[in-house]
């Protein structure tokens, strides 16, 4: 079976591609690739990301809070209907993650999150996981907020297994059609050129991955994808309410104008 219990530290960096194209070959002197990537360079996450009606999960985690959580739908590639997904609830404490999911298929997944009840439990499920998840549904009572997309690379230690990285590239996300099935298009989220890395680890980063951080100038961020389309989607909207506060307020000044000219002749 599957590892569906995660607990580890991450550490994100945003890169430049050429400056991938060097560490890969480097990382790969002590790392060895992810499964997904035995058959293509990059392959393709889909999620969808749910939230309350007033967007509380993300707006919680914007706030760092010692504890936030979230909630995703995921798939690898585009599903069909009936294709195997995960859904996950992604749980931060202190800064150690702990993420926690169950296998079900595409159908049964969209049941579960828009009743609320707990599918029939087939061999591929995880009780204890659609238990939590149960719960955090009845006390959240989400709805879908956003579609959000990636193609990603991944290794992991060859000495030590628990170490895990990540490079994320092309995120691309949406605000309407709101299906895995409906395809992996999106409006991209980063510029372009950029990257993200993730460093997963249970413990301590390497010494050997510290010492090649520190030759290429790496330095740690704090990135959340979900986040920084939330704050980006925010600024669109204030921006869009000002343009359209700006023409009413023209409008209003041009109508008075001729108003007053009418009364003139």
């Amino acid at each position: 079976m599957a590892i569906e219990v995660f607990n580890r530290s991450e550490c994100k960096f945003l890169i430049q591609e050429d400056i991938y194209e060097e560490l890969n070959i480097k990382l790969l002197k002590h790392m060895d690739m992810d499964d997904h990537n035995k058959e293509a360079n990059f392959y393709t996450i889909s999620n969808i990301y749910y939230d309350t009606e007033d967007d509380y999960l993300i707006r919680n985690s914007l706030s760092k809070p010692k504890y936030k959580e979230k909630i995703r739908l995921r798939s690898y590639g585009v599903p069909n209907i009936d294709g195997k997904v995960y859904l996950e609830i992604k749980k931060k404490f202190n800064g150690i993650g702990n993420k926690r999911r169950t296998s079900l298929k595409l159908n049964e997944a969209y049941e579960f999150l828009s009743t609320g009840e707990k599918p029939e439990l087939k061999s591929y499920m995880n009780k204890q996981v659609i238990n939590e998840l149960h719960y955090s549904l009845k006390l959240y009572n989400v709805e879908p907020k956003l579609y959000l997309a990636y193609d990603r690379k991944a290794m992991f230690g060859r000495d030590n297994r628990e170490v895990r990285i990540t490079f994320d590239t092309n995120i691309r996300t949406r605000r309407y059609d709101l299906r895995l099935e409906a395809g992996n298009y999106g409006e991209p989220l980063l510029e372009k050129g950029k990257m993200l890395m993730e460093v997963k680890v249970e413990k301590n980063i390497p010494l050997w991955l510290a010492k090649l951080l520190s030759e290429y100038k790496i330095y740690k961020t704090s990135f959340s994808k979900y986040g920084n389309e939330y704050k980006k989607m925010i600024m669109n909207n204030k921006r869009l309410k000002g343009e359209m506060n700006k023409c009413s307020t023209q409008y209003s000044a041009q109508y008075q104008m001729q108003q007053l000219a009418h009364q003139l002749l």
